[in-house]
This record gives C-alpha cells, sequence and structure tokens, in this order.
C-alpha cells in the first residue's frame, strides 16, 4: 500500500513540475524578447536609454510590454532619463 502511494506522488510530483517549468519557460522566453527589444530600439533610435537595474527589472518582468514602457516613459521624460 505504501509503494501505490508513493508512485501516486510522484506522478503528482511530476505534473506539478511540467506545469511550474511550462510556466517558466514562457516567462523566460518573454523576458529575453523585451530585453532584446529594448537594445535594438535603443541602438536603432539612439535613444539613450541607460540599461539600469530599474530598467533591466522592468523589461525582465514586464516583458514587451516593460520594454514599450520604459521606451514611453523614457520619451516622455518621465523616467529613465
Amino acid at each position: 500500500m505504501i509503494e501505490l502511494i508513493i508512485i501516486f506522488l510522484a506522478i503528482i510530483a511530476v505534473i506539478a513540475a511540467y506545469f511550474i517549468l511550462k510556466k517558466v519557460s514562457h516567462l523566460i522566453i518573454n523576458t529575453i524578447l523585451g530585453l532584446i527589444l529594448l537594445a535594438v530600439s535603443n541602438f536603432a533610435f539612439n535613444l539613450g536609454i541607460g540599461y539600469t537595474v530599474a530598467v533591466i527589472l522592468v523589461c525582465a518582468f514586464g516583458g514587451i510590454p516593460g520594454a514599450i514602457l520604459v521606451i514611453l516613459l523614457h520619451h516622455f521624460g518621465v523616467a529613465f532619463t
């Protein structure tokens, strides 16, 4: 009986790990795309946005929308100048 419980718990752990890793991979891809968008737009349009900890964190957590937010806030002179 103990073996069945251990197998059942192992199956649940594998399923939980699958869903967690699936979400983490989406977050990693979104982070990379946000940082690439910021770097390319900074280089292409000569925006002059410095790569500070705050800028990198906004792009890392926000992804593409975060990078767009950083660009817009810098453009209007609100932040990241």
